[in-house]
């Protein structure tokens, strides 16, 4: 079973009775479910995953005004939960912020800078891809005020406009530099291991590429390509191969992807210029961004 379904199980079996019971005043003010760092809160956990933090527990999200009154008495009824549930154990715990009671406003704000939804454009550009998949995966279990929710599913729509043609264009920056450029000119200086740091950059970008252009935050690197896999299965297809052939015959692969890659930009009606070499669709998406501090910003600019 999943982390996440165990999660849910233990929040059902003594979490809602423990609010019920304990702190009646609470009802329909919290939500609880489970999501941040980790791989159970992806879906992503294996057998490999369970030697650390693989743990019954779940997350109690409280406002501000309620933490401050509740929530170091809530914690420690939540500490008192049994330890052992379905054959695993609280003691398997390493990370021990990512479960228990918790500020709606903080859990946001270590995430994404904002207690709230990001107010401006500029706030949006300094989220990173991966700081907020782990704000908006997992699942919520309950939530009676619906704050939670509501900054959740803003997150979800996914970054403004001017702000996703900004990445995409750092996207195109570093992957015409590292995959379509660099690499082979590393290779001719017999320069194995910037080429081979080259097809690593390339595979970053290109990862990170395609999950923009789907509207979906790209995880921690550990967990981008399964993620991939999951959106575009002809991407990760290429990826994986030009990463596994090596610099020395990754380039029909990396070429293969750039002309992928240029089809969707075009398709989506997001530059209109021929070609496949990243490179040249760069000035269209910068000049249509109309946010003056973003359109001014270096091309690479926010390169993962």
């Amino acid at each position: 079973m999943k982390h996440l379904d165990i999660c849910r199980k233990y929040f059902e079996t003594f979490g809602l009775e423990m609010i019920e019971t304990s702190f009646p005043q609470l009802i329909g003010r919290y939500a609880a479910g489970l999501a941040g760092e980790g791989s159970g809160c992806f879906g992503y956990d294996d057998e490999i995953s369970r030697d650390h933090d693989f743990a019954p527990g779940f997350c109690i999200w409280l406002t501000d005004e309620d933490y401050d009154r509740w929530g170091s008495i809530i914690q420690t009824q939540y500490d008192s939960l049994p330890s052992e549930f379905m054959g695993i154990d609280k003691k398997n715990t390493i990370a021990h912020d990512r479960m228990g009671v918790m500020k709606i406003s903080s859990f946001y704000a270590s995430f994404t800078g904002c207690s709230d939804i990001p107010s401006s454009t500029l706030d949006w550009f300094l989220i990173s891809e991966q700081s907020l998949a782990a704000a908006t995966n997992g699942e919520v279990f309950t939530d009676g005020l619906g704050k939670f929710t509501r900054i959740r599913n803003a997150l979800l729509d996914f970054y403004p406009d001017d702000v996703l043609l900004k990445k995409l264009a750092a996207r195109c920056a570093i992957i015409s530099q590292s995959g379509q450029y660099n690499m082979t000119r590393c290779m001719k200086r017999g320069d194995m291991v910037a080429a081979g740091m080259a097809l690593s950059k390339f595979a970053e970008a290109a990862i990170s590429m395609i999950h923009l252009l789907n509207r979906k935050a790209m995880p921690f690197y550990k967990w981008s390509f399964r993620s991939l896999t999951e959106i575009d299965i002809k991407a990760a297809s290429l990826i994986e191969t030009a990463v596994g052939s090596g610099p020395k015959k990754a380039q029909p692969y990396i070429e293969e992807l750039c002309a992928y890659i240029s089809d969707m930009l075009r398709s989506r009606g997001l530059v209109t210029t021929s070609g496949n070499f990243l490179q040249d669709h760069i000035p269209q998406l910068m000049v249509a961004i109309k946010d003056e501090q973003l359109s001014q910003l270096h091309p690479m600019a926010d390169c993962p």
